[in-house]
């Protein structure tokens, strides 16, 4: 339990960081990047929907969006961009960022403690079988990843 604390303390410290520094750079763009080279990037369907959903419900949606992936950044941001007010912003990450922490700490430990007994019990049949699971999922997010990049670099020449 002791190492899952230790691991759920120093992911909060990161995650506060990180979104935080995203809220920050979000603010400090603000409306000029509606208008520069970012303008292209938060004009997405995800940030959009973000956008709209920041609009909508506020800090409660930045609160959840630590639980999503891919949507935490855009919400930081947004939420930065829409000068939301830190008395609103901050206790929104402190309760997302804190889920999100316990949430990947008691997965990792998990998970490392599963690989510690496959390796125990069957060295080579276990370490073999986790690498090649972890092989095909990197390599179909991998793949996911360039086919919506290439889709998107398609959809964005069509445009122009």
């Amino acid at each position: 339990m002791d190492r899952v604390a230790l691991t759920a303390a120093g992911l909060y410290v990161i995650v506060l960081l990180r979104a935080g520094g995203t809220f920050a750079v979000g603010w400090l763009a603000g409306a000029g990047a509606r208008r520069g080279r970012l303008a292209a990037r938060i004009s997405t369907a995800k940030f959009r929907r973000a956008e709209r959903a920041i609009q909508r419900w506020g800090a409660p949606v930045v609160a959840v969006s630590f639980l999503t992936v891919g949507f935490q950044t855009a919400a930081n941001f947004l939420a930065g961009s829409m000068h939301m007010p830190l008395s609103r912003y901050l206790p929104a990450l402190f309760v997302g960022g804190a889920g999100w922490a316990l949430v990947y700490a008691t997965a990792g430990v998990g998970a490392l403690e599963l690989l510690t007994r496959l390796s125990a019990e069957q060295t080579l049949i276990g370490a073999g079988a986790v690498t090649a699971l972890l092989l095909a999922v990197s390599g179909a997010m991998v793949y996911r990843r360039r086919k919506a990049a290439t889709t998107h670099r398609g959809t964005a020449a069509d445009e122009a």
